[in-house]
């Protein structure tokens, strides 16, 4: 289709049928082009949309992008200026498809989340979970016709069912009166009548059974499991207020005084004093002198000694576990404590920790590279560009960044550009696609506090920029797990199954994690070794459950579990971090979540590089989610990680996770190997073969002798996902 225009200083303003134009020259050189145009692309009716075209001649838009409009010297006229309608031409013109910019935003990073609900166990996606990464990477390609087959087939049977589902609720009748029948060949009808609300968590799967047993799968309806499962999240969670409410129901003392308990991490006699305290009701401060060295001095001038534990009411000093056990038993205990709730403490009593007490958080050499960043976010052009048919917030040019540092640091132009990739290198920013090594261009970049994603998801990133350098990874990773461990052992229960969330928000231990894991915006993880690698990103998860749980609250119910997994993240060496791909990217190995068909990360994802190589399946007896049928919660170091990992499965395995009853030829296990299996082997008899190497001797060898001799009754148990406080 040709168009004719005028030639108008060298520009062209092109006449298309069915577009209104609007020229003008801005005074910074752009090109503004608005009006109208018949889109067949879009609708099938052909409606006019509006588009708005906006390039600059300065290069924020390649000229390649642009199309080419000549003036005829002779004839006025200009080259063709194709309008797509989807037939005539495959070659659509960039002008005309203006409007997939504002179709096209820039897309948010969405990580595969498995959120505790039990989807469509496809063969070829069985079979691809157990595929090596070489097999993987081969086979990919081939195996998703497949997979897009099997789930298209699974939404067309389910879909007619969920749409009278929803027409149901719609007229008003309850789900008591709901009665779903179907036909086992012709020669049964089974009824599955009256579904209550307040049935436990295991409804759904005897349901599920007893279709199962029926032989017509295709009336099972997951809109009613969404909503089983939810109603008894929602009375689960009610239960969980009603316990701690009644739980918290104590003596309340109006205490004026305060009671201080000096500790140091693993003292079985500072545990010991904290389950007394816990027993009379008593609130106290905790001062562990490992966090706070200088109170251990402070310790040593008052009592002539370092040991611990300490106790001070007020300014009286009681002494270790022995004194107060003598106290109680001549009956002095309670005259103290009255004592204590009638008097203030004296300027002689110790205090609790101040804030920012023994913290070393934003200490170190001013970093001279953030003092140039600085400089130059507020002397360059900072705004949404386009760039490969794509709309990106907050960017600049490569371009403008060069001439920046060249004339701030006197340099030429190939020293500013190496300066630039030295920028790059820090996670100071990055391409917006990170496809691109820093160079004199026209590529956009944008600073890491400029991402979207790290805007709005990321729940570590500092107010203000951080110009210090950043400190080694192996020197915050052992800050974070000193932390760790002192807050685990003053606010988690002795066996790591009850957490005191409430305490932990409250504490200064939990402000300082909180500063603690701003450092973690730009630092270097290549350095990381496996080991290392390993007991930092499970401390991580499993504190950062904790800050989740504490900024969320804890989800209740699939939907709420997916955004908890998927949605809060922590930036970590310039790249986003949610729970779900620390889990299944870096300690996983990159493997997809469970009934997932995409990885966490992609072929060209810079993450990828943090992964470990294979999966590491007892990590799943370490990672800790706020649930009551998770791993219990401790705290790991690089130097013995692999046994403590396999001391973690036996306590779990041991503790419940497997129960074999040889009698009866049954074994009960976890789901969590169920979910996880293609970590721990390619078949059932392989995952309990796996699982046999954590339990006791002798039920160790039942197992195995059950397992080659006879015909094994495997049943999983129901996972409780209420949170263990």
């Amino acid at each position: 289709m040709e168009s004719e225009g005028k030639c108008t200083d060298d520009k062209v303003a092109p006449n298309i049928p069915g577009l209104e134009q609007k020229q003008d020259e801005s005074r910074d050189g752009t090109l503004n082009f608005v009006g109208k145009f018949a889109s067949s692309l879009t609708s099938e009716n052909s409606q006019n949309e509006t588009f708005d075209y906006q390039g600059e001649v300065e290069g924020e838009l390649n000229s390649k992008e642009i199309p080419s409009l000549v003036c005829n010297d002779g004839a006025g006229l200009v080259q063709q200026a194709h309008v797509s309608n989807g037939l005539e031409d495959e070659n659509i013109s960039k002008l005309n498809r203006t409007e997939e910019y504002e179709a096209l935003p820039e897309e948010k990073e969405v990580d595969p989340v498995f959120d505790g609900t039990e989807g469509l166990e496809m063969e070829a996606t069985r079979r691809s979970f157990s595929l090596s990464p070489e097999q993987d990477s081969d086979l990919q390609a081939s195996a998703w016709p497949e997979k897009a087959v099997a789930f298209k087939n699974f939404v067309k049977d389910k879909g007619s069912v969920a749409v009278s589902t929803v027409l149901r609720r719609l007229s008003g009748k309850k789900d008591d009166d709901y009665v779903v029948h179907y036909d086992a060949e012709e020669k049964s009808d089974v009824a599955v009548k009256g579904i209550k609300e307040e049935e436990d968590s295991g409804t759904e799967f005897k349901l599920k059974d007893v279709l199962m047993k029926a032989g017509d799968i295709s009336t099972w309806n997951p809109l009613n499991y969404i909503k089983i499962g939810r109603d008894a999240d929602i009375q689960s969670k009610l239960e969980q207020v009603e316990k701690v409410h009644d739980e918290k129901i104590v003596e309340e003392n109006t205490m004026k005084g305060r009671i201080i308990i000096y500790t140091k991490l693993g003292c079985q006699e500072c545990r010991e004093v904290r389950l007394f305290m816990h027993q009379k009701k008593l609130r106290y401060v905790e001062i562990n002198i490992d966090i706070y060295p200088t109170r251990k001095l402070e310790l040593e001038k008052a009592t002539g000694s370092s040991k611990v534990p300490q106790v001070y009411f007020n300014e009286f000093l009681i002494g270790g576990l022995d004194e107060l056990m003598l106290l109680d038993k001549a009956g002095k205990l309670d005259e103290r404590i009255n004592i204590l709730a009638r008097d203030e403490p004296s300027s002689a009593a110790p205090f609790p920790p101040l804030p920012g007490e023994d913290d070393a958080t934003g200490s170190g050499k001013i970093d001279e590279l953030a003092t140039i960043i600085r400089k130059m976010k507020e002397s360059i052009v900072i705004k949404d560009r386009f760039y490969k048919m794509r709309r990106f917030s907050s960017c600049f040019l490569a371009s403008e960044a060069v001439d920046f540092l060249a004339e701030d640091q006197y340099l030429e132009r190939e020293e500013a550009v190496e300066l630039g990739r030295k920028m790059l290198s820090q996670h100071f920013f990055r391409h917006v696609l990170d496809d691109n090594i820093f160079e004199d261009s026209g590529h956009l970049y944008r600073f890491l506090e400029d991402d979207p994603t790290i805007i709005t998801q990321c729940y570590n990133v500092s107010r203000d920029r951080i110009d210090v350098q950043p400190k080694p990874i192996i020197e915050i990773a052992s800050s974070l797990r000193l932390l760790s461990y002192g807050i685990y052992e003053a606010y988690v229960s002795e066996d790591g199954n009850h957490v005191d969330y409430e305490s932990i928000y409250h504490s200064e231990e939990f402000k300082r994690y909180l500063r603690i894991i701003e450092e973690l915006e730009r630092v270097d993880l290549d350095c990381l070794s496996r080991e290392e690698k390993l007991a930092f990103f499970i401390n991580l998860y499993n504190m950062m459950v904790i800050h989740a749980i504490l900024t969320y609250g804890f989800p209740v119910g699939p939907l709420d579990r997916r955004k908890f997994l998927g949605d809060f993240k922590y930036v970590i060496g310039g790249y986003s971090y949610s729970l779900s791909a620390i889990q299944n990217g870096v300690l996983r190995g990159n493997q997809r979540p469970p009934y997932n068909l995409t990885k966490p990360f992609g072929p060209k994802d810079r993450r990828s590089k943090v992964a470990l190589p294979y999966p590491e399946p007892l990590v799943h007896f370490a990672l800790v989610s706020g649930t009551r049928s998770g791993p219990a919660l401790r705290c790991y170091s690089p130097n013995d990680i692999d046994k403590e990992l396999v001391e973690a499965a036996r306590i779990f395995l041991r503790n419940g996770g497997v129960v074999l009853d040889a009698e009866a030829k049954v074994i009960s296990v976890s789901k969590i190997l169920r979910w996880y299996s293609v970590d721990f082997g390619k078949n059932e008899v392989e995952v309990l073969k796996h699982a046999a190497n954590y339990l006791e001797p002798n039920k160790s060898e039942e197992l195995l002798e059950l397992l080659a001799s006879t015909q094994l009754k495997v049943i999983y148990q129901p996972y409780d996902w209420g949170l263990n406080f």
